[in-house]
C-alpha cells in the first residue's frame, strides 16, 4: 500500500456541502467544485394517488417535519429525524445524503491510499475495520453512509437524475462489487428527484440506529422497518438495514419469515434471528450481527404493539 493517497481531482458537485467541506478541510478533496443550482428541486410534489416526488434539494429537516410525509411515509420521516444533528438536517439535502462519500477513516485520511482514492487495495480489510461491514460483498469493507438510502430502499423508491429516470436504490448505489465507487452516478450526473410509491393503507413504520455515543454519531447499524398487520397477521413487511454492508440491504429472510404470521413475541424473535442470514463478518465486526438482531426485534415489537 502506498503511503501517499491519490487525492480527488475531478470536479465535485456541491449542494449544501456538509460532507464536502470536511473533505476539503482535510485535503482529501482538492479538485474543482461545481455549485449546483437547480430551481424547483427543493420541494415536495404530490400526485393524484397520494404519491410524493421529493426534490433532491429538499433538506433532511423538510422531509422529517413535513406533515404529509409523516402520514404517508412514517419510516422515511423517522429516518430523516434520526440522523445527524438539527444543524446538519437543516442544511443537508436528500440528494446529497444519497451521494455522499465513505466515512471510513482510511478514506478520510489524506496520507493513506485506498481503493476509493486510486489505491490498489483496501487498507481497512487488513487493518482496523471495527466499524466495517458484516456482510462482506465487495473489495471495500466500508459500509455505505446514507441513512436516507436505507429508508428509500424499504419504500422501493426510485431516483431520477438529469440523465436517467426510474433508478432503484440498488441501481443507484450498485452492489458493492466496485470498491472504487460510493454510487453508480456517471461523471457529471446529478440527482434531481426521488419518487415514492403510493402510500400503503394501515402502514406502521419505525426507524432505529445503534450508535456508540448519545448524539451526532454515525450509526454502527441502522434499520427501517415497515409493516401492515391485518386480521391478526403480518400482511406486508419491508425491512432494510444500513451500516452492515457496502450498500443498504433488504432483510429478505426476515420478511419472508413474518409474512402471514401472527405478530407474536415468538414469531418476531425467530424472524429477527434471520436478519443475519448470509452474513460474512470480518474479524472485528461480528458484534454488528447482535446489534442487527436486537434492532430488528425491537422495531417489530414496537410495530406489533
Amino acid at each position: 500500500m502506498s503511503e501517499t493517497a491519490t487525492m480527488t481531482s475531478a470536479p465535485e458537485f456541491r449542494a449544501a456541502g456538509t460532507d464536502l467541506s470536511e473533505r476539503r478541510r482535510t485535503g482529501v478533496s482538492r479538485g474543482a467544485i461545481v455549485d449546483l443550482a437547480l430551481p424547483g428541486d427543493d420541494g415536495i410534489a404530490w400526485s393524484a394517488d397520494g404519491a410524493a416526488t421529493i426534490g433532491a434539494f429538499a433538506t433532511i429537516a423538510t422531509v422529517a417535519s413535513d406533515r404529509k410525509i409523516g402520514e404517508a411515509y412514517p419510516g422515511l420521516a423517522a429516518t430523516a429525524a434520526g440522523l445527524a444533528t438539527p444543524q446538519i438536517r437543516h442544511l443537508a439535502t436528500i440528494g446529497g445524503n444519497l451521494a455522499q462519500r465513505s466515512r471510513c477513516w482510511y478514506f478520510r485520511n489524506p496520507h493513506i491510499a485506498c481503493l476509493k482514492k486510486g489505491g490498489s487495495d483496501c487498507p481497512a480489510r487488513s487493518g482496523n475495520h471495527l466499524y466495517g461491514v458484516a456482510f462482506d460483498t465487495g473489495p471495500c469493507v466500508a459500509p455505505h453512509p446514507s441513512s436516507m438510502a436505507v429508508a428509500l430502499l424499504a419504500y422501493d423508491a426510485t431516483v431520477a437524475t438529469d440523465r436517467r429516470k426510474g433508478l432503484s436504490i440498488p441501481e443507484l448505489l450498485g452492489d458493492g462489487s466496485d470498491g472504487r465507487a460510493d454510487h453508480g452516478l456517471q461523471p457529471g450526473e446529478a440527482i434531481r428527484s426521488i419518487a415514492m410509491p403510493a402510500p400503503l393503507a394501515g402502514e406502521r413504520a419505525r426507524y432505529k440506529r445503534a450508535i456508540s455515543r448519545s448524539y451526532a454519531e454515525w450509526p454502527l447499524v441502522e434499520v427501517c422497518a415497515r409493516a401492515v398487520i391485518a386480521d391478526g397477521a403480518f400482511s406486508f413487511v419491508r425491512i432494510a438495514a444500513g451500516g452492515v454492508a457496502p450498500r443498504p440491504l433488504r432483510l429478505i429472510a426476515t420478511e419472508t419469515a413474518l409474512a402471514g404470521r401472527p405478530p407474536t413475541e415468538a414469531t418476531i424473535a425467530n424472524a429477527a434471528k434471520l436478519a443475519a442470514d448470509g452474513a460474512t463478518p470480518l474479524p472485528m465486526t461480528s458484534y454488528k450481527l447482535e446489534l442487527l438482531n436486537g434492532l430488528v426485534r425491537d422495531l417489530l415489537t414496537q410495530i406489533a404493539a
